[in-house]
């Protein structure tokens, strides 16, 4: 130290007119002289630091590691950068940590050696590193999350498509056979114009109603549909007696029976009131017996069961029909959905998941259970008021 003190007044001159913060170090890792940039960056007086160990200006946790850095640096001398492909951090007086950047200068006075360390306060740099860092995290998560969303639209896309494709196909089919019929019966129906054949001119003309009858309920269910899919179905809650719309309902579905099939008249509904969309009801409740007769074969029954619980109204629709299948019973309500035992049948696939929807909306269910060549019995719950 007593050597590099002789020569201190050529290194005030030269360190001073340096921005960067000077550190001057004999082998002990003894401070021997600072700069007055040194001094403001780490917080010192000047020549306070003068005679304080190197270790004054590093955080604790660092001076085993750089005890070593700097030992290996004395053996294999050089100038070099200090922490090459490390992090670094000065030690303020006040305790406060600071990233920094060091260039190790080593040379020899008197036969002494000592080694002079550039210091760069790099917070700023640190700081715009870090928010670049930031920026491309966040800008990668984007490209992510904006890929996902575009796989996202394109199965979208595909499976909307599909439907399409399965939407036109399936009106082309079921609007082709209906109207066929209808064109059919009223060739036929110029064939008997004498009186006594009135009866076969009934024939045709029962056929013709229950054709557009068919035809007016596929376009209701893709009428329902889109509503449901835009949101636009108003619910219209009125008091009404249940029997109104059983009666209703079963008026029209007798029309439909086949040879032998019968209704069974639910009991004791008279006095039964709900506060409930009527027109939705009426809905789920044709579309559940219309297809009770549909998957029923000639001289079946048809039983309506109502019970009322707890402010639930609970109607289970039970038939003797073909029954689902078990592997296929979980994709029933699924939109345009079809079991292979029912393709044989009429059917757009659409009438359950319309009635689900409608009773989710309003706060009810629908379950069945089922066995192929056996029959259904389909249950949905409602409550009888609107709170």
């Amino acid at each position: 130290m007593e050597g590099f003190k002789r020569d201190s007044i050529i290194f005030r001159i030269l360190s001073e007119a340096i921005s960067e913060g000077i550190i001057v170090v004999n082998k002990s890792q003894e401070i021997v002289a600072t700069n007055n940039a040194a001094n403001t960056l780490f917080g010192y007086e000047k020549g306070e630091l003068i005679g304080s160990s190197l270790d004054t200006l590093i955080p604790v946790k660092y001076h085993h590691v750089h005890m070593h850095h700097v030992e290996a640096f004395l053996e294999n001398s050089g100038k070099r950068k200090m922490g090459h492909g490390r992090d670094l951090y000065g030690l303020r007086k006040d305790g406060s940590q600071f990233p920094v950047e060091a260039g190790l200068n080593p040379f020899n006075i008197y036969d002494s050696t000592y080694v002079m360390a550039l210091v760069i306060d790099i917070s700023i740099r640190k700081k715009a590193e870090q928010e670049i860092i930031d920026l491309n995290a966040d800008l990668e998560k984007k490209v992510e999350e904006r890929t996902h969303q575009l796989k996202e639209a394109l199965r979208k896309e595909k499976y909307l498509n599909e439907l399409k494709t399965k939407f036109l196909s399936l009106v082309s089919h079921e609007f082709k056979t209906p109207l066929g019929g209808i064109l059919t019966s009223s060739i036929l129906i110029g064939k008997y114009p004498n009186t006594e054949q009135q009866e076969k001119r009934d024939k045709h003309i029962k056929t013709i109603q229950n054709k557009v009858k068919f035809l007016n309920n596929i376009i209701n269910d893709f009428l329902s549909i889109e509503r449901l899919e835009s949101g636009n179905v108003n619910y219209k809650f009125t008091t009404f007696p249940l029997s109104k719309i059983i009666n209703e309902v079963v008026y029209y579905a007798n029309m439909l029976l086949k040879d032998g099939q019968k209704i069974n008249y639910p009991e004791n509904i008279d006095s039964i009131f709900l506060e409930f969309d009527e027109k939705i009801l009426h809905l789920i409740i044709t579309n559940l017996i219309n297809n009770a007769i549909k998957y029923s074969s000639d001289n079946s029954t048809i039983d309506i069961e109502v019970l009322l619980d707890d402010k639930v109204l609970t109607i289970h629709i039970k038939d003797e029909g073909i029954g689902i299948p078990e592997q296929e019973q979980k994709h029933i309500f699924n939109r345009y959905f079809r079991a292979e035992n029912a393709l044989i049948n009429q059917g757009t696939g659409i009438g359950l998941n319309i009635v689900k929807s409608h009773l989710e909306n309003l706060g009810g269910t629908i379950n069945f259970i089922s066995e192929e060549n056996v029959g259904s019995t389909f249950s949905i719950r409602v409550p009888i008021s609107s709170n």
